[in-house]
């Protein structure tokens, strides 16, 4: 998800699930297909730090997408514990949040 109309969507009218390292928003649309987005700031760290954070991101999501309804938006914001949390407490915490937001979508 690059435009920032999507992220917008997922992160102003989604529902969110904060996690120890990171946010998760989730909003459901009416399309078929699903989409994904990052956000680490310079809060998380150096440039070095948050490339290795997103690409970190990016294998987690990949993995997990697939399960998520179709139509979802989805964003990811990484908190500063996100640059020396292990991929296994990344991967943790964004699939809890994931569930999460995603369930409290399906609610709205």
């Amino acid at each position: 998800m690059t435009a920032s109309e999507d992220f917008a969507l997922a992160m102003r009218h989604g529902t969110k699930a904060g996690r120890g390292t990171v946010v998760v928003y989730v909003a459901l649309t009416g399309n078929a297909n699903r989409m994904a987005g990052f956000a680490v700031s310079r809060a998380v760290g150096g440039a070095v730090v948050r490339n290795r954070v997103k690409r970190r991101l990016r294998a987690v999501v990949a993995q997990l997408l697939p399960t998520l309804p179709a139509g979802a938006r989805v964003v990811i914001r990484a908190l500063p514990a996100a640059a020396v949390a292990s991929f296994a407490v990344l991967r943790g915490d964004i699939a809890d949040g994931l569930a999460t937001a995603s369930r409290r979508a399906r609610a709205l």
